[in-house]
């Protein structure tokens, strides 16, 4: 294998810089030309069904990342002379922006006799913005909101609250700039906690997430972003002439929607400022999450902010990147998955139903260009064909290729494997439609799906993951091939909402989930066998990188983004950043852990190869067992079982005689009171 060819410092260092490059927060900073313009620099996009009023569309497009809230005096804000655009198509017969939303601000010095930022009743720099919308495609803009304000700065109590500061609340400015449109939408601009969460620390760290030492810390945790947010009658954003929804699959009522920023062409500096003209360029977009940061090479990140979705297109040299994702390299043994060990339970397909090899340079489902096998499918050349077999050696054009492209047709084979019969290529249960072709990156949305109630019982962050695994193995929704609304169809990738995990949901995607979900299971499994739910599938399923959860509460209404950490403060109101779960818990008959008495666990290395040492420490003495159980709950070893006092111990664990998988470490109290559960992670 060409890893073995590799000396082990090569090795090291290739990744260094492929991971350096490539991985991950988002799209902050992602690209270098941006990353010197933070102004106008997007970094998160979300669309999604308003879970306290299904008749409208939340569209939140975030700006200007990884904002201080102390970073005075010249506090953060958007930026002027640049134009941020959020467009919407939603009619597959050509390509093109239905409906485009422009903002434009600009800034006015208050006071200019001090160098604060706010004193006594007046803000420098105060900003105010105009709303324009087009339902033209651009070719004419109707402003719809003129001189809207911005809150201003949360700098602190004094400047905010006191008498010699602005003696209002930061709740109510930030309440007050939600303002309604004369055409009906609901618009709030300001800075905002930053939604997005992500182990930044970890993920740079040559991939190591989760942390083989340590906790994982969410490396945007107490910081701001700028926040456009919108909300829109679904009956403004579904195709023209459209009916009442009958179907949650209706094409109708799919839109596609990307996030831009814009700047004057030319750039002048003068002695007191700059000045700008000329043609406006674009500089910085977004559709889908992590496809500049975590797809796009170093070497073409520019280039793709260059361009429209409909430019993608004509312009198909960024389509290999899909085809052949750079981050599959590390998830596959054959290559450089032994790098990465923190990647150990997300392995690739290398065959599948023992025929197909979904990994770099392999040919997927290509065989069967053609063949009966695929005839009335969308891998039909006289359906979709062309789009989704385009050749040999591209592999990821059936799954990861129109995820972030085209989105997803309810037709053979994208529905679930439920009802299939152990072909993946029949018609399954109908699943999920947001398949909007014209157009390359850009996040597509079903407006017809329900939303899932934040509160709902089976609410996930794994967004249509966690759908697919209820419609795969829940009872009341694997019984029958009809289609029924499965909790959490209305998450990522259908759309994005601000809880969805959507690090962790790509890598899981990259790692061949959607492949699954379809009946092309993980290669432990036996075409005809009885249980697809092999050890594989429930590595992927129950990987994460540790942060599962943003530091801080979301708002229940509109504009649903919280309200950003104040510059005086300690991140106070911050819930704590949340460490990896062990998602199989329920499936092993384990309980909630009691409050009371307390274990707190950790292991060194995680993932590990044959051996790995947990640190345990005890807050109250008392009786203490601590056995390890693998996937299925079966107990495989007793590491301790005695009277321990407080304080702080450790134990190995030698599993060279255990295949490579997820298992739990569980400590029990007096009378088999769960005290902690820790998940261990072997990989060879």
């Amino acid at each position: 294998m060409f890893i073995h060819k590799l000396s082990k410092y090569g090795l090291m260092l290739l990744v260094a810089l492929v991971l350096g490059g490539t991985l991950m927060a988002s799209s902050h900073r992602e690209a270098p030309l941006i990353a010197n313009d933070p102004l106008a620099d997007n970094t998160d996009l979300y669309a999604f069904r308003n879970p306290r009023n299904p008749r409208n569309i939340v569209i939140i497009a975030n700006y200007v990342p990884m904002q201080l809230p102390h970073g005075g005096p010249n506090y953060y804000s958007f930026g002027e002379n640049i134009r941020y655009e959020i467009h919407i198509d939603n009619n597959p017969s050509w390509p093109g922006d239905e409906i485009i939303y422009r903002f434009t601000f600009s800034q006015r010095n208050e006071d200019p006799t001090t160098f604060f930022n706010i004193r006594l009743g007046k803000q420098n720099l105060k900003t105010t913005y105009t709303l324009e919308k087009s339902t033209n495609g651009g070719r004419t803009f109707l402003p719809i909101l003129v001189n809207a304000n911005v809150p201003p700065p949360r700098i602190g109590e004094r400047s905010i609250s006191s008498p010699v500061g602005l003696n209002s609340s930061y709740g109510d400015l930030f309440r007050a700039a939600v303002r309604r449109t004369h055409t009906g939408e609901n618009v709030f601009c300001g800075t905002v906690d930053d939604p997005f969460f992500v182990d930044l620390g970890g993920i740079f760290d040559l991939g190591d997430a989760p942390r083989q030492n340590g906790a994982p810390r969410d490396g945007l945790a107490c910081q701001n972003v700028s926040s456009i947010a919108l909300e829109i009658p679904i009956a403004y954003l579904r195709k023209k002439g459209a009916g009442p929804v009958e179907n949650i699959l209706d094409g109708d009522y799919v839109i596609g929607v990307w996030a831009s920023a814009s700047r004057p062409r030319i750039r002048t500096l003068e002695p007191a400022g700059e000045s700008y003209s000329g043609d406006w360029v674009q500089v910085s977009r977004l559709g889908m999450p992590l496809t500049n940061e975590a797809v796009i090479p170093v070497g073409m990140k520019d280039y793709w902010n260059s361009l429209t979705p409909y430019d993608e297109l004509e312009d198909t040299v960024l389509d290999q990147y899909f085809y052949n994702p750079e981050l599959a390299l590390y998830m596959d043994d054959d290559l450089f998955g032994g790098a990465v060990p923190a990647f150990a339970p997300l392995r690739i397909q290398r065959n599948s139903l023992q025929g197909f090899d979904f990994g770099n340079g392999q040919d997927g489902l290509y065989g069967l260009k053609g063949s009966p096998a695929v005839a009335g499918t969308a891998l039909d050349d006289a359906i979709f064909g062309t789009l989704l077999l385009p050749g040999p050696g591209m592999p990821r054009s059936v799954d990861l290729w129109p995820i972030f492209h085209t989105g997803v047709p309810n037709f053979p084979p994208y529905q679930l494997a439920t009802g299939k019969g152990g072909n993946p290529l029949a018609a399954g249960k109908p699943f999920i439609n947001n398949f909007l072709p014209n157009g390359g990156d850009m996040l597509r949305l079903n407006m017809a799906v329900p939303p899932t109630p934040r509160d709902h019982p089976q609410f996930s962050s794994l967004g249509l993951i966690q759908a697919a695994v209820l419609g795969l193995t829940d009872p009341e929704f694997n019984a029958t091939s009809d289609l029924q609304f499965i909790p959490n169809m209305d998450g990522f990738p259908n759309g994005r909402r601000l809880e969805d995990d959507v690090t962790r949901i790509e890598l899981q995607a990259v790692s061949g989930v959607a492949l699954a979900a379809i009946g092309l299971w993980y290669d432990d499994y036996t075409a005809g066998g009885p249980n697809p739910v092999t050890q594989d599938l429930l590595d992927v399923l129950t990987y994460s990188t540790g942060v599962e959860a943003n530091d801080k509460p979301f708002v229940n209404g509109f504009p649903f983004v919280g309200q950003p950490f104040a510059g005086d403060s300690e991140c106070s109101g911050a819930v704590a950043t949340p460490v990896a779960s062990a998602p199989a818990a329920s499936a092993l008959g384990l309980t909630t852990p009691s409050v009371g008495r307390q274990v707190v666990m950790g292991n060194y290395p995680n993932p590990f190869e044959n051996q790995t040492t947990i640190r345990y420490q005890v807050d109250q003495a008392g009786p203490v067992r601590m056995a390890v159980y693998d996937m299925s709950g079966r107990r495989l070893e007793v590491l301790v079982n005695s009277f321990q006092e407080a304080g702080e111990y450790q134990v190995e664990w030698n599993a060279s005689n255990y295949p490579a998988g997820i298992y739990f470490a569980r400590t029990d109290g007096a009378d088999g009171q769960l005290l902690q559960v820790l998940k261990l992670v072997k990989f060879k």
